[in-house]
C-alpha cells in the first residue's frame, strides 16, 4: 500500500470550487460538497517535488486517485492553481511562470472549477450545471473511478487508459497501461510500452468470458458501451456507500481495491495479470492450466519444438505438431473450457454459424483454428491464420476452440469403444425398467395437476375451428403455455432470434430436449387470429422436406404461439444479400436451393390436397437446414383453393414489393402464377446476389428484372452473374436458370410455366422458348424507399409484409 506524505495541507475554506478571483494556493484545499474527496498540493513517497492531486477526504488512508501536472512537477511550496477569465485552469511556479494548463475552452463568462463528489474535477459556467468546459476524467491517471470511462475513439482513435506511475515517489507517465483492445472482437489489455503483457478473452455481451478481467459482482456493476463516435468501459457500484477504485501500479497489475471499514484499509478484491502467471508464457501450441505444474503442456497432438528447452522449463519456443499439414484431407480437434489464442492473427465475420466458420477455414491452407462466439453470446467466426499463442485451459473457461490436425491424427478422435461387460448391460436393462415405471407415475402426476391448464388450453383452440369435422381432421398437437415459457426463459431476450410482422420469434428447447422455434403473435401486430388460423389450417397436414413444418399451436388466454422446427442457418437473404457471407454459397449450393424451392411450391400447387398460393414467398421466408437445404416458411398469408379454382380476387392485397406479380399488386388477382412470378424474382436474386428492389445500375433506371431483360436481349447474361460464383458455376446451368426466371416473370400469367415444369426443366436439357418482357420493368412502378430489411435470425422476418386495399 502506498503511504504519501502531505506537506503543510491547510483546509482554510469548506469551498468546493475556484474561481478566477480565489486561486488555490499550496497548503490550502478544496473539499466536495459531501466531504467524498479533497483537492491540494503534495509530496509522493520521498519525493520533494509538489503536484496537485485528489485524494479521498473521508477515508483515514490517504489515497491519492489523480494528478493534475503528472509531467510537470512544482518545486518549493509556492505554487498556485487558478482558472483564467477564459476559463483555463493554471499552475504556476513562485516565479510566476505556467507549469500545466488545461486544454483551450470555449469562453465563458463566469469559469470556475468544481470538484463533485464523483472526484471529477470540471470546469464550467458558474451559471450551467449541465456544459462542461473541461474534466478531468477525460485525462485518467493510474486510478478509475466509478463513473470513469476506458474508451477508444473511433473518429479520431485516440484512446483513454490507465497509464501507472513511474515509481510510488514519482507520478508521471510509467511503462504499463491498462485499455480496451478493439482488433476483432473487443478485449482488455495490459501493455508494456507496446508489447503486450496480458489480454482477456473476448467481451461477450454480457463479460469477458471464462476468468473474466473484471467479474460481475454484487459490488459494482461495469458495462461496455458501443456508439457510432466510440467505445468505452465504465463501472458504478451498487451502493455508493461503498468505496471502490480500480488501479494500474508500475510493476504491471491492475488491482480492484476495495475499502474496508473493519480493518480500516484497502482490500485486493482482484489482481491481474493472476498469481498463477498463466499469461503468454507457453509458447505457440502450448497450453497453460491453472493450478498444474508444470504449467505449461503441449495440446493433443503437438510436442515441444526443442524438447531440452522445454524440458528446463524454458517454454516460450513452443510446441509444433507431431503430424505435418497437406491442406487437402486435413480435419478438427475440438478444445474445450480454453481461453480464446491471441487474437493477433485472428480474421473476423460477423454472424456466421459453426459450419460456415468451418468451411472457411478448410477452404484457407493458412488457416490452423477456428472458434464461434455465437453460442456465448458473441458476434459470430474468427478464423486464426498463425501460430495459437496464449491458450490457457480450465473450468472457469466456456469457449470452445476447433484446431486444424492432419487426419492421420484425427483417428482417436473419432474411435470409441463399444464394449459392454454383459453384467453392465443387465444392471442398465433394471435401471431402464425402473426409470420407465418412474416416468410413467410422473406423467400420471403431471396430468393431474395440469389438468385444468390443459382443459384452458383446448377451450381456447376451439377459435381455430369452424366445425368440429375440422378439428379432429387437424389433430395438431396443442403445447401448454408453461412448457412454452420454461422451454424460452420465459420469452428471454437472450433467446430472441428475430422478428417479423406477426411479432417475435424465439428459440426455445422442450422438454425431451428438441429445438424449436417459438412465433408469438404480438399485441400490436396488424396480423392476428385469421392469420393464425390460416397457418395452422394450410400447414398443419403438409409434410415435404422443402417445408418447414408447424410442430404444434398454443392459444391460452391473449398468447397465440406457432412452434416450428427450428433452422440453425437461419434465412436465404442472410446470405445473398451480404457482402462476405454471400461467398460462402458456391453455385452447386445455391443450384440446389433454387431445386429445393421449385420442389417445395410444386407440392403446395400440385401434390397436397389443398392447392395452396403462399403470396409472400420471398427470400427472407426460405430458411435453410443444417445441412442448406431450403424450406418454405410462413404461411399465415397464403390461401387455398378447392377443387378446380386456379384464381381468386381480393380487396386486400397482401405480400411484399419485389415480389409480388402485377396483376396481383394492381388488381388483386392471384394464383399459382403469383408464385411462380415470385419464384422467377427470388431465382434472379439467388444468381446475381442483387435484390430486385432497391437495385441500381448507372446505364439505366430499371430494377434487377428489367437489368436482366436488357442483358437477355443483348446476349450478355453472364454479366448478371454474381463475381464470387464465377469460378465455381456450371455455365449451362446458370444460363438456363436465368432465362428460365425471365419465363417465370413475364407479365401475363398465362405465359408463365406451371412449377411441375419449372423442376423438369431445372434438371433436364434442352431449348427453352423466348421469353417475354417482365412484368414491372421498371422500379418507378413502387415507392422508391425498400420496404424490405434483412432478417439476422432463423423463422423470422423483419422484411415488411405490405396490405393493400384497392377498391376495383
Amino acid at each position: 500500500m502506498i503511504h504519501f506524505l502531505f506537506i503543510s495541507i491547510v483546509s482554510g475554506s469548506t469551498s468546493d470550487t475556484i474561481t478566477s478571483v480565489s486561486p488555490l494556493k499550496d497548503g490550502g484545499t478544496i473539499v466536495s460538497s459531501r466531504g467524498l474527496f479533497e483537492l491540494g498540493f503534495f509530496s509522493p513517497g520521498n519525493s520533494k517535488n509538489r503536484y496537485i492531486g485528489i485524494w479521498y477526504k473521508s477515508i483515514p488512508v490517504k489515497t491519492v486517485v489523480w494528478v493534475v501536472n503528472r509531467e510537470t512537477p512544482v518545486t518549493g511550496n509556492s505554487g498556485i492553481l487558478k482558472i483564467t477569465n477564459s476559463g483555463v485552469l493554471t499552475i504556476m511556479n513562485d516565479k510566476n511562470m505556467i507549469v500545466w494548463s488545461s486544454s483551450s475552452s470555449k469562453a465563458t463568462q463566469n469559469p470556475i472549477a468544481q470538484l463533485l463528489d464523483s472526484g471529477n474535477l470540471v470546469v464550467r459556467d458558474k451559471n450551467d450545471n449541465l456544459n462542461l468546459l473541461w474534466q478531468s476524467f477525460d485525462y485518467p491517471g493510474d486510478t478509475m473511478l466509478p463513473g470513469m470511462k476506458i474508451s477508444k475513439d473511433l473518429l479520431t482513435g485516440g484512446e483513454n487508459n490507465i497509464t501507472s506511475w513511474k515509481s510510488d515517489d514519482d507520478p508521471s507517465i510509467g511503462d504499463y497501461t491498462f485499455g480496451c483492445d478493439l482488433r476483432g472482437y473487443l478485449h482488455q489489455i495490459i501493455k508494456k510500452g507496446q508489447v503486450l503483457q496480458y489480454r482477456s478473452e473476448p467481451w461477450n455481451g454480457i463479460d469477458f468470458g471464462g476468468i473474466s478481467v473484471l467479474p460481475q459482482n454484487a459490488i459494482y456493476k461495469f458495462d461496455m458501451v458501443f456508439n457510432e463516435k466510440e467505445v468505452f468501459y465504465t463501472y458504478k457500484m451498487f451502493n455508493s456507500s461503498m468505496i471502490s477504485r480500480l488501479t494500474m501500479n508500475h510493476s504491471g497489475i491492475a488491482q480492484r481495491w476495495v475499502w474496508s471499514d473493519q480493518v480500516k484499509d484497502w482490500v485486493v478484491y482482484f489482481s491481474i495479470p493472476a498469481a498463477d502467471g498463466c499469461d503468454l508464457v507457453c509458447g505457440a501450441y502450448g497450453s497453460c492450466a491453472i493450478n498444474s505444474f508444470p504449467k505449461c503442456g503441449c495440446l493433443d497432438k503437438f510436442v515441444p519444438k526443442y524438447q531440452n528447452e522445454w524440458n528446463g522449463a524454458n517454454w516460450s519456443k513452443g510446441c509444433v505438431r507431431r503430424k505435418p499439414l497437406d491442406c487437402k484431407t486435413d480435419g478438427f480437434v475440438k478444445l474445450k473450457n480454453i481461453k480464446l489464442p491471441d487474437l493477433q492473427y485472428a480474421v473476423f465475420y460477423k454472424n456466421l454459424t459453426l459450419l460456415h466458420c468451418e468451411k472457411l477455414c478448410l477452404k484457407n491452407c493458412s488457416c490452423m483454428a477456428y472458434a464461434n462466439t455465437l453460442k456465448t453470446g458473441g458476434t459470430g467466426c474468427m478464423i486464426w491464420t498463425g501460430d495459437l499463442v496464449d491458450i490457457q485451459q480450465g473450468p472457469s473457461y466456456t469457449s470452445e476452440i476447433y484446431i486444424k490436425m492432419a487426419f492421420s491424427d484425427l483417428g482417436s478422435h473419432k474411435k470409441k469403444r463399444k464394449i459392454i461387460p454383459l453384467i453392465i448391460a443387465s444392471i442398465a436393462g433394471v435401471l431402464v425398467s425402473m426409470g420407465l415405471i418412474f416416468v410413467f407415475w410422473r406423467k400420471w402426476r403431471k396430468n393431474s395437476v395440469l389438468k385444468g391448464e390443459e382443459e384452458q388450453v383446448g377451450n381456447d383452440t376451439d377459435q381455430l375451428y369452424t366445425n368440429e369435422s375440422q378439428k379432429e381432421d387437424l389433430e395438431l398437437p396443442l403445447v401448454g403455455l408453461s412448457e412454452i415459457v420454461k422451454a424460452t426463459h420465459n420469452f428471454s431476450f437472450n433467446n430472441k432470434i428475430g422478428e417479423g410482422g406477426y411479432g417475435p420469434v424465439y428459440k426455445g428447447v422442450l422438454q425431451d430436449g428438441k429445438e424449436v422455434a417459438v412465433k408469438r403473435l404480438s399485441k400490436t401486430s396488424n396480423q392476428g387470429l385469421d392469420e393464425f388460423k390460416n397457418e395452422v389450417i394450410c400447414i398443419s397436414k403438409l409434410q415435404h422436406k422443402n417445408l418447414v413444418r408447424l410442430l404444434g399451436c398454443c392459444i391460452q388466454g391473449d398468447e397465440k404461439l406457432l412452434i416450428y422446427e427450428y433452422m440453425p442457418n437461419k434465412s436465404l437473404d442472410y446470405f445473398i444479400f451480404d457482402e462476405s457471407r454471400r461467398k460462402l454459397l458456391d453455385w452447386a449450393e445455391r443450384f440446389n436451393i433454387i431445386n429445393g424451392i421449385a420442389r417445395g411450391l410444386q407440392y403446395l400447387h400440385e401434390d397436397s390436397r389443398l392447392r395452396i398460393v403462399h403470396r409472400d414467398l420471398k427470400a427472407s421466408n426460405i430458411l435453410l437446414d443444417f445441412d442448406m437445404n431450403p424450406k418454405i416458411y410462413d404461411f399465415g398469408m397464403a390461401r387455398s383453393f378447392i377443387g378446380n379454382e386456379t384464381q381468386a380476387n381480393t380487396m386486400k392485397v397482401v405480400g411484399t414489393y419485389g415480389y409480388m406479380s402485377p396483376e396481383y399488386a394492381v388488381d388483386g388477382v392471384f394464383s399459382i402464377k403469383s408464385d411462380v412470378f415470385s419464384f422467377g424474382v427470388l431465382m434472379l436474386e439467388i444468381v446475381s446476389g442483387k435484390k430486385n428492389r432497391g437495385f441500381f445500375h448507372h446505364d439505366h433506371h430499371h430494377n434487377l428484372l428489367g437489368h436482366a431483360w436488357l442483358l437477355y436481349k443483348e446476349g450478355q447474361l453472364m454479366e448478371l452473374v454474381d463475381p464470387s460464383i464465377t469460378d465455381s458455376c456450371h455455365l449451362y446451368e446458370v444460363i438456363r436458370s436465368i432465362e428460365l426466371a425471365l419465363l417465370c416473370v413475364q407479365r401475363n400469367p398465362d405465359d408463365r410455366p406451371s412449377m411441375s415444369s419449372v423442376v423438369v426443366t431445372l434438371s433436364s436439357e434442352g431449348e427453352l422458348p423466348q421469353p417475354k418482357q417482365p412484368g414491372f420493368f421498371y422500379t418507378d412502378h413502387v415507392p422508391r424507399d425498400d420496404t424490405s430489411s434483412n432478417t439476422h435470425a432463423p423463422l423470422s422476418t423483419t422484411e415488411m409484409t405490405i396490405t393493400l386495399v384497392n377498391g376495383r
